[in-house]
């Protein structure tokens, strides 16, 4: 069935939604803040293992790094893209909408949880690699792995900053659904290389969102999203990074 991955993978995010709610009320507020900082570690960690992957080879018993170039100017330029759109903006004004639509005008953590957990589960090659493989063969084994990553982390995530974390279902079954239904168009275009180069630099947006975490938001991480497209693009320039 084409589209199951979204679907699995959307309901992992609602159930690690759930999970954490239910978990995060055992807690004292100090607790919480210790279990998100641990959550915004574990997360940077993450994102470093996948950066460091993209960047260090080994060359006659030397590690090599290289693609400085190429993490640059896909986040400066992707970045100056961003504030021009002002994507950030648009993510909080969702988010402000959900909070009212589902009746949690009150939680005060709402559109932060909300914007957190949607950029740490779309962001990253697992979603779009994933997303293409479902639909073109059926195969939804990629998206299947993630969902289980995912429910770890919104679990998490929720336990510390709300239930605004399960509502990150809704980014996942637009974004990866949409890439299903069009990943005849896109396939052609996600080369080796080009998904190399994106999963480098969504392991970097995903730091970024763990320093937010550990240390309050202090980078407008969806404003920095054109940097994904930037970095698919780079792999069709002449000349290598």
């Amino acid at each position: 069935m084409i589209g199951l991955g979204t679907i699995i993978n959307g309901i992992s995010v609602i159930a690690g939604g759930a999970a954490g709610s239910l978990v995060g009320r055992l807690f004292k507020p100090e607790q919480q803040r210790s279990i998100n900082n641990v959550c915004g570690i574990s997360v940077m960690f993450i994102a470093i293992a996948g950066a460091m992957q993209g960047m260090l080879s080994i060359e006659d018993g030397n590690i090599i790094s290289g693609r400085s170039m190429l993490v640059v100017l896909c986040l400066a330029i992707g970045t100056i893209i961003g504030e021009l759109m002002g994507i950030e903006r648009g993510f909080e004004w969702f988010g402000e909408w959900l909070k009212q639509k589902t009746g949690n005008s009150g939680d005060k953590q709402f559109v932060n949880a909300f914007v957190t957990a949607s950029l740490t589960v779309c962001i990253g090659a697992m979603a779009i690699v994933g997303a293409i493989q479902d639909g073109i063969m059926g195969d939804f084994s990629t998206l299947a792995v993630k969902s289980v990553l995912d429910f770890i982390i919104i679990a998490v995530m929720t336990s510390s900053l709300g239930k605004g974390c399960a509502f990150s279902a809704i980014p996942i079954f637009i974004f990866e659904g949409v890439i299903t239904l069009l990943a005849r168009l896109i396939s052609p275009v996600m080369t080796p290389l080009a998904v190399a180069y994106l999963s480098l630099i969504g392991s970097i947006l995903i730091f970024c969102v763990g320093v937010n975490l550990v240390w309050g938001k202090k980078l407008r991480v969806a404003n920095m999203l054109p940097a994904v497209l930037m970095a698919v693009l780079a792999a069709y320039v002449p000349w290598s990074f």
